[in-house]
């Protein structure tokens, strides 16, 4: 018991420091020196997207699992990929995602650019057997030789490395700014209710910011690349592990082999976070009360009252940013032929 109330008041100090650490979403992403965005790059990368042609067998497109009409994920438990494959974790939302400084949940990609073209190749996922069987599917379709030379004219044909640096540059578009939240880090003290208010102190009290920081709610400070991983559950032993399946999935480990990275995640986005259950890695809690209830026990070994409860939720609502309109693009054509192989 000594332990845990010496994490938690090690966090609840770490917390104070949080304060100052809340601030407003930026209105563009960082961008990278390598990937400067073009209108042609982000409609390139938009096209790519969208394409279900990019899996094995022409059914499953990045849209698919980070739905941008809706809140950037699929609203599923896990993924479901090419075949119908289930996948062991959830999708995350694509939406703010720029602002993360590493990609998936166990931060196996330091950048979107990278991300972009990880679920390519994935059996699960979207199954196409090598980069280059990606790259000689998008030879065969003229429209999309057409657009890779437009957004990247210095290029004679078209590279799995620009393909992922035209979905990036789309993706950095995906921003939701002006949450009450942040109406109210701008001085608009009306923006969110008292009840919210109430929230956002408490989250600040109990220790959540110890890790929750940054205008991502991800983590502060950290140079792309570098991610914010913390154990989940933080303080073991709780009803929670083995209620919904935590400890079974080691995250982080899986990808660096570290003993010390068992059961490790990188910080998840509270940006929009009411509107994209289920909750956590593996999707098994339904509820945002829940969720909070769970995050309070297994990381601080708080038991929060119902009305705490609400009022969390209720800060977590004052999150929910203003979605930019997306249409659906108009796809390059195959006349008179398919690039699509019956499966």
């Amino acid at each position: 018991m000594h332990l845990r109330k010496s994490l938690f008041v090690f966090m609840t100090l770490s917390s104070i420091s949080a304060m100052a650490e809340f601030r407003a979403l930026p209105d563009k992403a960082p961008v990278p020196a390598d990937n400067p965005q073009s209108s042609s790059k982000i409609e390139l990368g938009k096209m790519l997207y969208f394409d279900p042609r990019l899996s094995i067998d022409g059914t499953v497109s990045c849209n698919s699992c980070h739905n941008v009409m809706s809140d950037g994920g699929d609203g599923r438990p896990v993924g479901v990929g090419v075949r119908g494959q289930r996948g062991g974790r959830g999708s995350p939302t694509v939406w703010n995602s720029a602002f993360h400084s590493v990609q998936f949940w166990d931060g196996r990609a330091e950048s979107l650019e990278a991300q972009a073209v990880g679920p390519l190749t994935n059996p699960i996922e979207m199954g196409m057997p090598s980069h280059d069987a990606v790259i000689e599917r998008i030879k065969n379709i003229p429209g999309y030789v057409e657009a890779f030379k437009k957004a990247f004219p210095k290029e004679k044909e078209p590279t799995i490395g620009n393909l992922g640096k035209a979905i990036a540059s789309y993706e950095r578009t995906l921003i939701t700014p002006n949450s009450p939240f942040d109406k109210y880090m701008k001085g608009n003290k009306k923006a969110m209710t008292a009840q919210q208010v109430r929230g956002m102190k408490l989250v600040e009290e109990i220790g959540c910011t110890s890790c929750h920081t940054g205008v991502n709610f991800a983590g502060e400070g950290l140079k792309m690349g570098e991610g914010n991983y913390q154990p989940f559950p933080q303080v073991p032993g709780s009803k929670y592990d083995k209620m919904y399946d935590i400890t079974s999935d080691l995250g982080r480990y899986e990808v660096t082999k570290k003993k010390e990275d068992k059961n490790h995640w990188r910080v998840p986005t509270w940006r929009n976070v009411a509107l994209t259950a289920p909750y956590f890695h593996n999707g098994k809690v339904k509820t945002l009360d829940e969720a909070v209830r769970v995050m309070a026990k297994t990381q601080l070994d708080a038991d929060l009252k119902d009305d705490q409860v609400q009022d969390i939720v209720a800060f977590l609502n004052a999150l929910t940013g203003e979605f930019p309109k997306q249409t659906m693009p108009n796809l390059p054509k195959t006349p008179g032929t398919t690039v699509t192989p019956d499966p």
